[in-house]
């Protein structure tokens, strides 16, 4: 055990993941503000880092969602991870084939473990019914027209059963489903093992199928709801996404694709 000021590091030599995490232990920091900014950093700092290396936080307390929003998650009670993948025989200008497939893979790994449906909130939070359940935030590092790496940070609401008021309505966890508690070193083991299956899927070049089911497990998918769009509410039925990740909203006939900044769910 090795201490790495501010941050107390050590890490599991019992934890190592099958196929592409074969022989990767996890990376364990008792208290970083985000794991991702700590992989990143590392790697900025030439660090030598395996594809497959997995960091997780026990207290992750500055995690980041999109749109610059922040993970509240209590300390030792949820999966905050960072995964390292370096997709280089991915095309660039297909980043979303990674999310996309990332994506699906943590809602079959949450079907799977809770025996009811998940879906992908777009771009890539995790629902069950109306309630978010976790969430991911890719940042993608390209060197020229080559995809070095993506740093994938996860968090999933395991044990944790309370939470901020502001979000309580309308977030929920693994053991506010199962009403059991969890072992976070197992799940995510098991995680890992649907996320090597998509990234596989992606090598053998099936990243038309992985949007397909992608596509199929989007909320609220094919129902009339409520959008902000520049600030005015609107109704339309989303109907899809785009192969660059452009959400795809029908009004009255008139479908139109928009960015995650141009377009916000009312739940």
């Amino acid at each position: 055990m090795g201490t790495i000021t501010p941050l107390t590091l050590f890490v599991l030599q019992s934890n190592t993941f099958p196929g592409l995490f074969e022989g990767q232990n996890v990376i364990t920091l008792q208290r970083t503000p985000s794991t991702n900014e700590y992989l990143k950093n590392e790697l900025s700092k030439s660090t030598p880092l395996r594809e497959g290396t997995v960091i997780m936080a026990v207290d992750q307390y500055a995690g980041r969602g999109q749109k610059g929003t922040t993970w509240q998650s209590e300390p030792g009670k949820n999966v905050t991870c960072s995964l390292l993948l370096m997709p280089s025989f991915l095309d660039p200008k297909r980043q979303f084939d990674l999310t996309a497939a990332i994506s699906l893979a943590i809602a079959q790994w949450l079907e799977s473990l809770l025996q009811l449906s998940v879906k992908i909130k777009w771009p890539n939070d995790m629902y069950v019914g109306d309630r978010k359940i976790g969430g991911i935030l890719i940042e993608n590092i390209l060197k020229g027209k080559v995809w070095k790496s993506a740093v994938i940070g996860i968090g999933i609401n395991v044990n944790q059963t309370e939470f901020p008021p502001e979000i309580q309505a309308h977030t929920t966890s693994v053991k506010q489903i199962l009403h059991t508690d969890c072992d976070l070193t197992k799940l995510l083991t098991d995680l890992c093992q649907y996320i090597e299956r998509v990234y596989t899927a992606l090598k053998r070049g099936e990243n038309n199928t992985l949007l397909t089911l992608y596509k199929q497990h989007l909320y609220r998918l094919g129902e009339l709801h409520p959008f902000l769009v520049d600030g005015v509410r609107v109704e339309g039925i989303l109907s899809g996404v785009t192969e660059t990740g452009r959400l795809q909203v029908d009004f009255n006939g008139h479908t139109v694709d928009f960015d995650i900044k141009e377009i916000a769910f009312v739940i």
